[in-house]
């Protein structure tokens, strides 16, 4: 056992979330350079531990993109929901335009002022453009102008209030010279910063300067304006400082690390299954440059903007054995930790099942995101008993999306699982804290009540009896529990992940690498995505966050797949299958920074498919199916929290 134990501390001795201690909060919008790490390799092969200096300026990198991809996320999503309206109000006469405009602003509160224009005629709701102070008027009136014109257009951002604003103008695919204009609260992004500044000793950025983002050009609309990419109204987008190559052979490692060097540029995402494209990410460049830089020297297939395609009824598409890729919005040109980790390719082998019940004890799961329709099971709320376990603070649902966001709906994100239900269990109050006590109840309730696998993204350095008792309550009756195991890039064992009971996971970066902000220590079992994340977020919307605590779902939802494939396993077949199948990383075999690896789920689900359960020849035929009934009864018959 590679666990070291220490003392331990009272019963109710606060349990920090993921707001506290296992998110990196926003607070800086620097640029992220995927993948490059200033600190370089030791010899035995680990990454080196930066001192604190680079660790802080690395997290201010990370938080910085987060933000970036957070606003983008928000902009593409109000982009969708507008052409939606667009083409469903087609055809109709004013009045019932104005009243279907006046519900669809109902729908998205954020949308402050709303605007449709068509061959001279105007339909409004909402607050009056030509009151907006300046620039926000002078924003307004240039996107309109776009509109008319036929183009997509987008403000940058500006603050009203105190609160980050955008002007987003969407032509109609009915009409060349009309559309919809909105004046857009991009709240979301104050919302996350405000929760996770009280918690982290980072400094903040200047205000002014704060939600800027890379792809808004501050001073020149057109650099940002898209036109309709077809005849049916289908609008294209692209990233300013990224693109996409395609060389004639896969690059050596020498030459890429000559590009960053030469170009200040990062490997974002390589295409595995082409071989030969790469994703660049440029710190002083933008696409044009690039582009042209890669047609003058190396002769690729081709190079062009990073393009992100709004589909709203393209089927998932099977590769051969390469694997199930979705139509999710944000699902290919966002989401590089699924296909990072095979999971489009452990699909062929299962995508979940509803009978797979994964409990997320966090700050609770919005009930009716729309990607998480139809996706929660009976949930509790230990903070407020008797009232539905919502989520006040963003990070629950955001953990509940990496699991389980529907998957090929053409919206949104993918999860990790097509069908496995989340538990939401609320044991983090609205400051996303909790009691020691709250998470042990909470473990013990999802133990009861038929969890399959808990997820717990929370944790602190202490501890505490009760809820150690806990987590071997849970694992005794069959339950795997999963946990993040911080973001302080230390070596002291934080808890409940340094748990024996508890799989602890660590963060890596888009280049596979340990992300400078996770922990490490010999208690670490597994390691998983955790920078740049995005995920579903209350209010119907998505965000991207970076922390341990995305890593750890990414575990938890692979176990849902396991356990749907191969259900007879137990916690200690599955937990070393995990180990077995995970792709080795840093010094040859487990280390402190990502244990036994990075998990791999294919190669998980086809160890899982092939192996049989130490107990199955004594199962009567048709056990699996009563295996839950069982366990639930022996649970509510057993004391609680004694073993």
């Amino acid at each position: 056992m590679r666990r070291s134990q220490r003392r331990r501390a009272g019963v109710f001795i606060a349990v920090f979330a993921a707001a506290a201690f296992l998110v990196v909060p926003f607070l800086v919008p620097a640029p992220l350079q995927f993948g490059a790490k200033p600190g370089t390799p030791d010899p035995d092969g680990g990454n080196r531990i930066p001192d604190a200096g680079t660790e802080a300026a690395y997290k201010m990198r990370t938080v910085g993109r987060d933000m970036e991809l957070t606003e983008r996320l928000c902009r593409l999503q109000c982009e969708a929901a507008a052409l939606r309206w667009l083409r469903e109000t087609a055809g109709l006469p004013a009045k019932a335009r104005l009243e279907r405009l006046r519900n669809v602003r109902k729908e998205h509160p954020e949308w402050k002022a709303a605007a449709w224009v068509d061959a001279g005629r105007t339909l409004a709701d909402g607050r009056d453009p030509g009151a907006l102070p300046a620039p926000a008027r002078g924003y307004w009136n240039t996107v309109l102008k776009a509109v008319r014109d036929g183009k997509t257009a987008q403000s940058p951002s500006f603050v009203l209030r105190g609160i980050p604003h955008f002007i987003a103008g969407i032509p109609d695919p009915q009409s060349r010279s009309g559309g919809m204009v909105l004046l857009v609260e991009a709240d979301v992004v104050r919302e996350v910063e405000r929760s996770q500044r009280r918690n982290m000793r980072l400094v903040p950025y200047p205000q002014e300067g704060r939600f800027r983002t890379e792809s808004v050009r501050p001073e020149d609309l057109r650099d940002t304006t898209v036109r309709d990419g077809e005849d049916n109204g289908g609008v294209s987008h692209y990233t300013v400082d990224e693109v996409v190559v395609k060389f004639q052979r896969p690059l050596r490692d020498e030459e890429i690390l000559e590009l960053r060097r030469k170009l200040d540029l990062a490997v974002v995402r390589k295409a595995g299954r082409l071989g030969s494209v790469y994703v660049f990410r440029s710190r002083n460049k933008m696409a044009r440059e690039l582009m042209a830089y890669f047609k003058n020297n190396w002769n690729p297939v081709y190079v062009e903007p990073h393009y992100l395609y709004l589909t709203n009824d393209k089927p998932a598409r099977a590769q051969a054995d390469d694997g199930i890729v979705p139509n999710d919005t944000y699902y290919a040109a966002y989401q590089w930790n699924l296909p990072a980790i095979a999971t489009e390719r452990g699909w062929n082998l299962t995508r979940g099942n509803d009978d797979v019940v994964v409990a997320v004890i966090d700050t609770g799961v919005q009930s009716d995101h729309p990607d998480l329709k139809g996706r929660l099971a009976e949930g509790y709320n230990v903070i407020h008993p008797g009232t539905p376990p919502e989520d006040d603070v963003g990070h629950g649902t955001h953990v509940a999306g990496i699991i389980a966001a529907t998957v090929n709906n053409a919206e949104g994100v993918a999860g990790m699982t097509w069908y496995t239900k989340i538990m939401p269990i609320k044991a983090l109050d609205s400051s996303g804290t909790g009691s020691t006590y709250s998470v042990a109840e909470a473990v013990i309730w999802a133990t009861d009540h038929g969890a399959d696998v808990i997820n717990l993204s929370l944790g602190n350095y202490a501890q505490a009896a009760f809820l150690h008792d806990a987590i071997k309550y849970a694992r005794g009756r069959g339950v795997l529990v999963v946990a993040a195991s911080g973001n302080d890039n230390t070596d002291q064992p934080g808890y409940p992940a340094a748990y024996p009971e508890v799989l602890a996971v660590a963060a890596t970066d888009p280049d596979t690498g340990r992300a400078y902000f996770s922990n490490y220590g010999d208690y670490i079992d597994l390691a998983a995505p955790g920078t740049n994340i995005p995920s579903t977020y209350p209010g119907g919307r998505y965000a991207a966050l970076s922390g341990t605590s995305m890593a750890s779902p990414h575990v938890a939802g692979l176990i849902a797949l396991i356990r749907a494939v191969n259900p007879g396993l137990s916690p200690d077949e599955i937990t070393q299958l995990l180990r077995e199948t995970a792709t080795d990383m840093g010094a040859p075999g487990p280390d402190p920074e990502y244990g036994y690896g990075v998990i791999d789920v294919r190669r998980a689900l086809e160890r899982a498919a092939g192996m049989t359960a130490a107990s199955e020849e004594e199962e009567p035929v048709g056990f699996s199916g009563l295996q839950r009934i069982v366990r639930t009864v022996l649970s509510l018959l057993a004391p609680l929290g004694v073993r």
